[in-house]
């Protein structure tokens, strides 16, 4: 066991405590599997993450996301506020105003904005309409109205998304999901605001299998439900994402289409610095 630098970040509000915090090991260098899962365990954040030396030589750094069910193949969050500790504790990428993540799921592109970090977001892993069986799942565990529901599609790009678009914002604030129905399912849920309202969209995530039962704020999830809406035509336009309002949160993730990328980004603040040892 030895002492590495560590940081906790409130991701996705400028404000701090009304995003969602994740942990960061700023030198995962030796740790083991199980000590990494361990330790996620323990902080009981929805993600905590290791820095490591990066495998591929266009990277700037691995990471190596972990919720306190098991380890994810790429997270939003976890991706943001990892950049931005590593950034805070001096690390300096290979370009200048831009970083190259490795993860599970390969090499994530990020650069840095005037109000925070965006990551360009993946492609979906599994993407198109749920068959009627997996919607029914997943309508059910929202405990929704059917007639309120406007589609369900698979939105995966790594953590496993099946997204429900409702009918409006208040729906989605409305939603009272039965954990236990849900089960495994990883399930997002969207629906607009008024034009005028406090954001484009408004959206929840709900995954109870991994020990999350409501992630506050969710870049995986907004970044697959951007992918959806941009292609589908439900979105045209650069837009704002409101989440984490059903938990007292205040996050805000913006998504700014600009050819083939599609750029999910935010504010990041630390709250706490320091030392783990592990």
């Amino acid at each position: 066991m030895r002492t590495r630098p560590f940081a906790q970040v409130d991701v996705f509000s400028a404000a701090p405590l009304r995003g969602n915090p994740v942990a960061v090991v700023l030198d995962g260098d030796g740790v083991s599997d199980e000590d990494m899962q361990a330790f996620a365990r323990w902080t009981n954040l929805s993600e905590t993450t290791f820095v490591l030396p990066a495998a591929d030589p266009a990277a700037d750094y691995r990471l190596r996301i972990f919720t306190p069910g098991g380890e994810l193949p790429f997270a939003g969050h976890p991706t943001l506020g990892s950049a931005h500790a590593w950034l805070e504790a001096g690390g300096t990428p290979r370009q200048e105003g831009a970083l190259v993540q490795e993860c599970g799921i390969g090499l994530v592109q990020l650069r840095v904005e005037a109000d925070g970090i965006a990551f360009d977001a993946p492609p979906l892993l599994r993407s198109g309409p749920a068959t009627d069986e997996e919607a029914a799942a997943a309508v059910e565990a929202l405990g929704v109205d059917r007639g309120r529901v406007l589609d369900v599609q698979w939105a995966d790009n790594g953590p496993g998304w099946i997204a429900v678009l409702v009918d409006s914002a208040a729906t989605v604030l409305g939603l009272t999901p039965d954990f236990a129905a849900m089960g495994s399912l990883k399930v997002g849920a969207a629906g607009r605001h008024p034009e005028g309202g406090p954001a484009d969209w408004e959206v929840r995530a709900f995954v109870p299998g991994i020990g999350v039962p409501e992630d506050p704020v969710t870049g995986s999830l907004n970044a697959g439900l951007a992918r959806w809406f941009l292609s589908s035509g439900l979105a045209d336009h650069a837009y704002t994402a409101r989440q984490g309002t059903a938990l007292g949160r205040d996050g805000r993730v913006t998504v700014t289409p600009e050819g083939d990328s599609i750029w999910v980004g935010g504010a990041s603040t630390t709250l706490i610095r320091g030392t783990v040892t592990l």
